[in-house]
């Protein structure tokens, strides 16, 4: 038996219930992992609300990072007693212990403590694909970035520094804005007191930027194709503020033959080899100092939906683990 978090039904964070679970066998193809943390993240929202569904009853939870215990058939790639993290796989992470697909395991350098391997793998991740593979970024850019203080943005303001990339972020409250700042963003614009489109112009004196990358959705989106430079592109890449409501493919022709694309992680990590190198370039950015994780909320997991609440009221920064 472990505890881990399962849900019966979708819903608000009541519906998540803390249980003793039955543990299966580590099956072929796969592993079963004690877990050290494990990391919250806004798609655990989705899951939970049903804006992605799944077949309940389910667990939640996308990434962690502890120690294999034990591999079923053809696994090679990690052993019992190895350090590992991941993101992706079923949801299910919010458990002291638990059996996934091995294929998602990168083991964990020996310098990365584990509180830091969950809470950088799907973020961290996500900010490689966005800046490194979605629209790779050479250095010179100015960029446009919404959530700017949240888990992926802190990292991306710094990737985006050491790249020699001019950030422009956008972020909710002063306090935000000064966040963001201390981690490399540039510019920053809050929302909540003034217009981006309009302070997007004014930085780049009307030029606007060859890429948004926006994790908002319904209320940025209009907006974030209004900051695009003829030719640009919109990476949408989440629903904090409700799905991209449908739209004419003339807004993009008329603002200039604009590009939008809506990636995944699983995409992108779908091959061992991306994975792989995706993994080594992230580690190499936390290894060199060039990255460091700002783990800015704990929480056990018991308490699980205490952390939801406050990650939905945008009380959180950085990122947010949760300790089993």
């Amino acid at each position: 038996m472990t505890k881990a978090i399962r849900i019966n039904k979708t819903g608000g964070p009541e519906v998540m219930e803390y249980l003793d679970v039955e543990l299966a066998a580590a099956g072929p193809g796969e592993a079963l992992i004690h877990q050290m943390a494990c990391g919250l993240n806004y798609i655990d929202v989705y899951f939970r609300t049903g804006l992605y569904p799944q077949t309940l009853p389910a667990g939640l939870g996308m990434e962690g990072a502890g120690v294999v215990a034990a591999v079923g058939e053809g696994v090679t790639h990690v052993k019992p007693g190895d350090r590992v993290a991941y993101a992706g796989g079923p949801p299910g992470a919010y458990a002291e212990s638990r059996v996934l697909p091995a294929k998602v395991l990168v083991k964990l350098p020996a310098s990365i403590d584990f509180e830091t391997g969950a809470a950088m793998m799907l973020q961290g991740l996500t900010a490689q694909y966005l800046l490194r593979r979605t629209f790779r970024l050479q250095g010179g850019e100015t960029i446009l970035f919404h959530a700017a203080a949240g888990g992926v943005g802190l990292i991306a303001c710094q990737w985006a520094r050491a790249l020699g990339v001019t950030m422009i972020g956008t972020v909710g409250s002063d306090e935000k804005a000064a966040l963001a700042k201390a981690h490399g963003c540039t510019h920053t614009i809050n929302y909540n007191t003034e217009n981006f489109v309009e302070r997007v112009k004014e930085i780049t004196h009307g030029a606007g930027v060859p890429v948004v990358y926006d994790s908002i959705g319904k209320d940025t989106f209009i907006g974030s194709l209004d900051c695009l430079s003829p030719m640009g592109m919109l990476v949408s890449y989440g629903n904090a503020s409700g799905p991209v409501p449908p739209f004419s493919l003339t807004e993009l022709a008329s603002r200039g033959s604009l590009f939008v694309t809506r990636p995944s992680i699983f995409t992108y990590t779908a091959k061992r080899d991306d994975l792989e190198q995706m993994s080594a370039e992230l580690f190499g950015m936390i290894e060199s100092g060039k990255i460091k994780l700002s783990i800015n909320q704990r929480y056990a997991l018991k308490d699980v939906a205490q952390a939801h609440i406050d990650l939905e009221s945008r009380k959180t920064t950085g990122s947010t683990i949760l300790i089993p």
